[in-house]
């Protein structure tokens, strides 16, 4: 009798690991890497020169191809505790490896250039999807 239980008691265990790890195998398999960029420009920077950069950061997706998804906008916040950050990107990777790649890429360092001389300050935070 006492073996009969073990028994199921061993199936039972080993089902339940095989499906935790095919669980475990979906989940990573469609996580995706986020990149949040946040831009304080410099206050001589003008409206052209602004919708440039945006424009410029929008085409990377074009160029990169470890770019999953690009999406921005401007701070529309009632709360007023943007602290001078007007302008907010948000790129997704399916890896850190694919943003690693990224951030050395021709395209990115070409925009980097471009960007800096009316970026007053920049915010980036990266996360693991959940």
């Amino acid at each position: 009798m006492m073996t009969r239980i073990a028994l199921i008691l061993a199936g039972v265990c080993l089902m339940g690991m095989y499906s935790l790890a095919k669980e475990t195998e979906s989940t990573s398999s469609t996580q995706q890497y986020r990149h949040v960029v946040l831009f304080k420009f410099k206050e001589d920077a003008t409206a052209e020169q602004i919708d440039e950069i945006v424009k410029a950061f929008g085409d990377l997706s074009k160029q990169i191809d470890t770019i999953v998804s690009y999406e921005h906008g401007t701070d529309v916040s009632p709360e007023k505790l943007s602290k001078g950050f007007t302008h907010c990107f948000l790129v997704t990777f399916a890896s850190k490896t694919d943003l690693e790649n990224y951030l050395p890429h021709p395209a990115h360092q070409e925009f980097t250039v471009k960007l800096k001389p009316i970026l007053a300050d920049v915010l980036v935070v990266d996360y693991w999807v959940k």
